[in-house]
């Protein structure tokens, strides 16, 4: 019995050993994440973006996606039409000289 009491005690000071030394490296990287001027580089994600550039990105691509389906549509018309784009283009600049047409608007069609 003797025998297996030292056993048990040299386990628990080597378990003691084991948990200071990680305790120890532990303690040496958080004083190397707090200095500023260390070179220690841990890789830590993507920056944090502010949900007010989050939301800018959005409404630039939304705007984005906008024009692109208009331009689209605007050529789709013109073959159907069988028109050509300076054709478009001199009705377009026609609305907006008789101000039939304002640029920020869109124009809606009676039918």
């Amino acid at each position: 019995m003797k025998y297996q009491k030292v056993q048990k005690q040299l386990d628990e000071r080597e378990k003691l050993r084991k948990f200071r030394e990680l305790d120890d490296a532990f303690a040496q990287a958080l004083r190397q994440l707090e200095d500023p001027n260390s070179d220690f580089n841990i890789p830590t994600g993507p920056p944090v973006r502010s949900i007010a550039a989050l939301e800018a990105e959005d409404q630039a691509a939304h705007s984005h996606e906008q024009e692109r389906l208009f331009e689209q549509r605007l050529k789709v018309l013109i073959g159907e039409y069988d028109l050509s784009e300076r054709d478009v283009s001199e009705v377009i600049h026609a609305l907006l000289e008789s101000k039939q047409w304002e640029l920020d608007r869109v124009p809606v069609a009676d039918k």
